[in-house]
């Protein structure tokens, strides 16, 4: 009999699929294996998260699995629905003024922070304070905020300088304002509001805690004993960095690991859709995976050239080539069920003979062009590797180049000639989008 891990969950072009190991029999039925009786769950980051576990500093993706479980927010979304909805979590009852300005909650009693203390009115006021003080990626979800008034331990009101509709989606999402220890923040306060502190501990109220936290080697959870809600039933969570996709998928199909997360090539998801030990299935997803290109860098600052490189790539190939059967060719600029299908459109015919003439009239210090993704993206690196393919033989130097979600983070709002020419990011759809970085000015899309 073929013993297989409990889950798989790997993301792709159209899908986010799971995948369950069953115990294997001659027609490959059987039940899924029961959960590890030594109660430890050993998952693993393909890279390191690049930022600290602070949720107030963390914006990125893979690290969410440690935020997400370390710390709390007033709401969240609830699962399993159709429609977004939200429903409690720190905060048991909330209400929104009529104009969209002022939001009243009762909080959750007996809640403990993972430092022992008590979770109170007090720590939404400190928690919002100490997001806006810190001023990284997330910070822009409090920065309207006009006064936070306790009303009582378990009463608060937040008033906002403008009405926002979307301040409780702002609370609900994943990267919104977190509980953090008012005692904690205030002990381990440092020069730089505990930011140092929280790069290898926690001051939330989630179910676990962190106990280990070595940048690119390894992080490790606790369950936290006195959770108020219930508990979990892994009482620690091992996951170790293992940069190498191919080392991830041996271990996951050894039993070594409980789990890919994220970034499983879509040729290895085909592969194990097409093994009868393991059952499957698709969710859709929002997500598309975009094309950008640098108009501060060389050739690329020129309009005409821009729009050139797009007619050059030929995305019915990269799709086809990297997603097999899993992803289309998206329609619209924005992601899918985002606008009605008539609005936002994109069509870049496929002509390679435009740049091959522009390239022809370059001279040769402006014929080289780098083509970036993000190195925990193996089917990003193919996607870079065809449009480098399709690059050269229109005459161009091309060559492809990984950086971590780290930096990538850091061009936006920053040093955005920093970057690559061209970057593809993120999963999904597959389009042509002109995007010029962190500003706000992009090259015509020929819609």
């Amino acid at each position: 009999m073929i013993r297989r891990p409990k889950t798989l969950a790997a993301a792709g072009a159209v899908a986010a699929l799971t995948l369950s190991g069953c115990g294997g029999s001659d027609s490959g039925g059987g039940a899924p294996n029961a959960a590890p009786t030594d109660k430890v769950l050993r998952l693993s980051f393909l890279q390191d998260p690049g930022q600290p576990p602070d949720p107030d500093i963390f914006y990125a993706g893979q690290g969410l699995l440690l935020t997400t479980n370390l710390y709390e927010g007033l709401l969240q979304y609830k699962a399993g629905t159709n429609k977004p909805e939200l429903e409690p979590l720190l905060a048991t009852e909330w209400h929104a003024s009529p104009d969209n300005k002022v939001f009243t909650f009762k909080l959750r009693e007996g809640v403990k922070f993972h430092d022992g203390t008590p979770f109170t009115s007090a720590a939404v006021k400190a928690s919002f304070d100490r997001r806006l003080a810190v001023n990284q990626g997330p910070a822009y979800m409090v920065k309207d905020v006009e006064s936070v008034t306790a009303q009582g331990d378990y009463d608060v009101a937040i008033t906002l300088k403008a009405p926002n509709s979307a301040f409780l989606d702002y609370l609900a999402c994943p990267y919104g304002p977190r509980m953090l220890s008012p005692e904690g923040l205030t002990k381990n306060a440092g020069n730089d509001h505990a930011q140092n502190y929280l790069t290898t501990h926690d001051l939330g109220t989630g179910p676990y805690t962190l106990t280990d936290a070595q940048v690119g080697s390894h992080y490790a959870l606790d369950a936290f004993g006195d959770y108020w809600g219930p508990k979990p039933y892994f009482e620690k969570v091992e996951i170790p960095v293992i940069t190498d996709v191919s080392a991830q998928q041996l271990q996951f199909n050894n039993g070594q690991i409980a789990a890919i997360l994220h970034d499983l090539p879509s040729s290895a998801v085909g592969q194990y859709l097409n093994d009868d030990k393991y059952a499957h299935y698709s969710l859709p997803t929002m997500m598309s995976n975009y094309l950008y290109l640098n108009p501060h860098k060389s050739m690329l600052d020129d309009a005409k050239n821009r729009t050139a490189v797009l007619q050059a790539i030929n995305i019915d190939e990269l799709v086809k080539q990297t997603y097999f059967g899993r992803g289309r060719v998206g329609g619209q600029i924005y992601p899918p069920n985002m606008l009605p299908p008539e609005s936002g459109k994109q069509s870049v015919p496929h002509d390679p003979s435009v740049l091959t003439g522009i390239v022809a009239g370059l001279p040769a210090d402006q014929k080289s062009i780098t083509i970036g993704y993000d190195s925990s993206n193996p089917d990003n690196q193919l996607v870079s590797n065809l449009i480098q393919t399709q690059l050269a033989a229109t005459g161009l130097d091309a060559k492809v180049q990984s950086y971590p979600t780290s930096e990538i983070y850091g061009w936006i709002g920053g040093d955005v000639s920093a970057g690559p020419d061209v970057l593809t990011g993120w999963r999904g759809r597959m389009r042509r989008r002109p995007t010029p970085g962190a500003t706000s000015r992009g090259m015509p899309t020929a819609d």
